[in-house]
């Protein structure tokens, strides 16, 4: 979290937070603290999961807009978290902070099953088949999902802030400035349609669902946005790449990689059609996550709080950002 924020980040908003949402203020913990601040709590003897977000990474309507659409999703069957309402009746609690800006929660019910690192023996053909089935629902179910009344829609994924990357990176790096402006150009050009394009979730990697041995269920919508259903299969490659080969022999991500689809996009398509495009625009989009994490770890975290690990790894992202070259190539 950048520093001005966690400076804003008082025990009495956090508390205020808990009290409003009915939440035991004694017994909780924090479970994250990068982009929201992300806190287990119980209710009438249930865990659940409250989530603070502050002003500057999202307005109200996002987030009213993000809990509708899930709120939607699960009245068609898809295994997502359902939202929690205040004592208020609200689905999203505001309050304001020391400077004027504002900060805003929301309360989940936790994911069933249990986290799967990607060096557990579940971490395999069964899990990304499951991993597939999931994702192809979700994208079944939000061919026909509308906004419910006053909601507005999502922003588009070309909307994502991140993406002006000379924000938040070295002023030298002007190469990489280049090069993401002619990918989205050339990403600007690709054909949208039902079977291809919509609200989607972007960021299902292994951190954000939980698995019981047969189904996934993912959580963490925050950067939910309109997209091609391609990006949310890039996106599970991608992290499952980074995550799994810190310093990979190539030949050994490509057999991984390789696995990995053809697992995924079984259990895909006994639940969606896979997108006709998708061969051709894959390496698209795990070069578009590449620029979307460089520009996300520059933004959150300051150049002294960075170890050698992070260091090698942001390394690696800007030599490909740089070569406009893939995590993967089938």
């Amino acid at each position: 979290m950048e520093k001005a924020v966690d400076a804003l980040m008082t025990d009495e908003i956090l508390h205020h937070f808990l009290s409003i949402f009915s939440l035991n203020i004694v017994n909780y913990k924090k479970l994250g603290d990068f982009e929201n601040y992300v806190y287990q709590a119980s209710k009438d003897g249930e865990e659940l999961i409250l989530r603070i977000t502050h002003s500057t990474h999202r307005k109200l309507e996002e987030l009213l807009s993000e809990v509708d659409w899930m709120s939607y999703l699960r009245t068609e069957g898809v295994k997502v978290p359902k939202v929690v309402s205040s004592k208020n009746g609200n689905m999203i609690e505001a309050l304001e902070a020391g400077d004027g800006t504002v900060f805003y929660a929301g309360l989940f019910s936790k994911a069933m099953g249990k986290p799967i690192s990607v060096r557990a023996p579940e971490f395999n053909k069964e899990l990304f088949h499951a991993w597939g089935r999931a994702v192809g629902k979700m994208h079944a179910a939000t061919k026909s999902y509308v906004p419910s009344a006053d909601i507005v829609p999502r922003m588009q994924w070309d909307e994502e802030e991140l993406l002006t990357v000379e924000k938040y990176i070295p002023e030298e790096d002007q190469l990489i400035v280049k090069n993401t402006k002619d990918l989205l150009n050339l990403l600007q050009t690709l054909p949208k349609h039902i079977n291809n394009y919509g609200l989607i979730h972007t960021d299902i990697h292994s951190g954000n669902f939980f698995y019981d041995g047969k189904d996934i269920q993912v959580f963490d919508f925050d950067d939910c946005c309109y997209h091609w259903f391609g990006s949310d299969i890039a996106i599970p490659l991608y992290y499952s790449l980074l995550y799994k080969f810190k310093e990979a022999d190539p030949a050994e991500v490509n057999i991984f990689g390789k696995v990995f689809l053809n697992s995924f996009l079984d259990g895909y398509q006994l639940e969606n059609e896979i997108p006709c495009d998708l061969e051709n625009h894959l390496p698209l989009f795990l070069r578009l996550r590449d620029i979307t994490l460089y520009s996300v770890l520059h933004k959150k975290i300051a150049p002294e709080e960075r170890d050698h690990q992070l260091l090698v790894m942001m390394k690696s992202i800007k030599d490909r950002i740089e070569r406009n070259a893939p995590i993967y190539l089938s």
